[in-house]
């Protein structure tokens, strides 16, 4: 067959299995099993309300992740401050020592850290309504 026949029956043959409803091999099943495995890990904690910053941890990074991740509980009210602190590195938090603002969805503290790291979570309130706020830790 020359290269257009070829070409033009793997297209029909294509069309004909979808039109009878069958599907694709789902390509992105690795990535979710991924995703699960990371999240099927997390910490679960709690945090309560103190006018300074909490510290969670220490903690050492795992191959189930490559970021550092949270997420508050849907009965969470109010939100997190949330950063991290690579403890065998400084005592500063990441991204130039700034905080970042956390809710009910997970989220990304820290991208991209090597496994084996060690670390803390430092956690403040992100205003008065976060008295008792139970959330997620998946590393």
């Amino acid at each position: 067959m020359t290269r257009t026949r070829r070409t033009a029956a793997i297209l029909a043959a294509t069309t004909a299995l979808l039109a009878a409803g069958a599907t694709a091999p789902a390509v992105a099943q690795p990535a979710k099993a991924a995703a699960t495995s990371c999240y099927g890990g997390a910490k679960s904690l709690t945090y309560r309300y103190s006018t300074a910053a909490v510290e969670y941890g220490t903690y050492t990074t795992t191959s189930r992740c490559s970021d550092i991740n949270i997420k508050l509980s849907s009965s969470a009210t109010g939100f997190l401050d949330a950063c991290i602190v690579f403890v065998d590195h400084t005592t500063l938090c990441n991204h130039d020592n700034t905080y970042s603002t956390f809710g009910p969805q997970w989220a990304t503290v820290a991208t991209d850290v090597k496994d084996g790291t060690r670390f803390k979570l430092r956690v403040h309130a992100y205003d008065t309504d976060a008295q008792n706020v139970p959330f997620q830790l998946a590393f």
